[in-house]
């Protein structure tokens, strides 16, 4: 008999649900409908549940986690955005959102204001815009995912509203950050895009902590993203949290006919990262890359779900993971390439590849296709490996040291996903990263 996951409940209850005051209809609506759906979704089983396999919460101290209830102050905030992976120049960005457990903070540029760009807090959004809200909020994302997803949609206080009108097309990139400081705390976020026909956006969003803290911490986004018929949507995320946080995520994207998104994903942190990363192409011609790069480095347990949904016929898909690990780290990749029925001329590929460092780091890599028709071509593959001995003599040889050599196998490793990044400073900061996480292993790699 399968044994069953022991999670104790985050303490919560009906008057916790952020639905007081002016609430439109739509927000409490969405509120509540999660709330009922979380109260009757079980945890996830790592025996049962076979998205969830090799993933355990038995070491979740729920029971003692709070909802954050507007701590962080301004200081923090100012402090966090000095150390941003994005663009240090202010003028090279079109807009920019710092969202913390005390405030959404928004700024974007007159132009795109004049042009009806909507940048704004998601509960503002669904009290001045709720036919837009409307069209977005509960349906790419629906609270019955996932306890996680449902948790998150009920209870996530702040969250982000981006709106792109027909035709704008905003050069400047827009900036987000996700702060999330303190211990025994609930972080939960809810990010909302919408670009409608032929529009076009470059978003980089960050999601932080304090790196001191070793009392646990867990944080929830939920990022729903619209694509409309002929827009283009450039994505860019990073997940650098402290060690003590506990991340879960629901992402998915719904790109329309002859849209197209690029959507590139950095995990760098956290004690324990479960994401669920989606695109549906329902739209014929629509097309969807997604990358994704990560370091396990020390206890680390990071597990990306990755599904490239092929909904309407003529559309393409790509997605390349790779991830290094050292320590103890161990990563848990599972993709999925899905087929409808009636959707063909599809091409899908899908691949993920690892790096091994150390003798007790250990990556699973399980690619999966499931198609519904013929006359289309799908082909996934993935590896783990050791860095290779035959690389290390080459440059040894030419007289550099063997730690820099593994630095540079490692970057050359990571090169295809990083040229996939259309933020030139960010790959900059990106590098900076790793390396940096490179210098402080020891020789051995443990």
């Amino acid at each position: 008999m399968a044994r069953k996951q022991r999670v104790k409940e985050i303490k919560l209850t009906d008057e916790d649900l952020p639905i007081n005051g002016e609430s439109s209809s739509i927000w409490k609506e969405y509120k509540n409908k999660c709330w009922d759906v979380y109260q009757n979704l079980p945890y996830p089983s790592s025996t049962d549940d076979e998205a969830w396999r090799r993933t355990s919460l038995r070491s979740l101290q729920l029971d003692r986690f709070q909802l954050p209830n507007g701590q962080a102050g301004q200081s923090e905030r100012e402090t966090i955005m000095a150390d941003y992976f994005g663009v240090s120049d202010a003028g090279s960005r079109g807009g920019q959102a710092t969202l913390t457990p005390q405030e959404v903070n928004l700024t974007l540029s007159p132009e795109w204001v004049e042009q009806g760009v909507i940048f704004t807090d998601l509960k503002s959004a669904a009290e001045e815009h709720p036919e837009l809200v409307d069209q977005v909020l509960g349906r790419i994302i629906t609270p019955e995912d996932g306890k996680f997803a449902a948790l998150t949609g009920a209870f996530a206080e702040q969250g982000i509203f981006l709106y792109v009108p027909k035709g704008v097309r905003i050069e400047k990139p827009i900036y987000g950050l996700t702060w999330a400081p303190g211990a025994s705390v609930a972080h939960l976020s809810h990010l909302v895009i919408y670009l409608d026909e032929g529009a076009s956006l470059k978003y980089l969003h960050e999601s932080t902590s304090p790196q001191d803290i070793t009392e646990q911490a867990l944080a929830g986004e939920n990022w729903e993203i619209y694509v409309g018929p002929g827009a283009n949507l450039e994505f860019v995320e990073f997940q650098t949290f402290g060690t003590h946080m506990w991340s879960f995520a629901h992402k998915k994207a719904q790109v329309d006919r002859d849209g197209k998104i690029n959507w590139v994903m950095a995990s760098l942190g956290s004690h324990l990262s479960k994401h669920f990363s989606t695109y549906d192409l329902v739209g014929e011609g629509a097309e969807g890359q997604i990358s994704g790069l990560y370091f396990g480095h020390g206890e680390q347990h990071q597990t990306f779900n990755t599904q490239q949904n092929h909904l309407a016929p003529h559309t393409y898909s790509d997605l390349l993971y790779k991830g290094v690990l050292t320590g103890s780290s161990r990563s848990v990749w599972r993709g999925m390439i899905y087929v409808s029925p009636g959707s063909q001329y599809i091409d899908g590929y899908q691949a993920n590849r690892n790096m091994i460092l150390s003798d007790d780091a250990r990556a699973d890599s399980i690619p999966g296709l499931e198609i519904q028709n013929d006359d289309v071509r799908c082909t996934h593959g993935s590896t783990v490996g050791k860095v290779d001995p035959d690389q290390l003599f080459y440059l040894q040889a030419r007289g550099i040291p063997l730690e820099e050599a593994k630095r540079l196998i490692v970057y050359g490793f990571f090169e295809d996903v990083m040229k996939r990044i259309p933020f030139q400073e960010v790959k900059d900061n990106l590098s900076k990263e790793i390396r940096q996480k490179l210098e402080s292993l020891p020789k051995n790699g443990k």
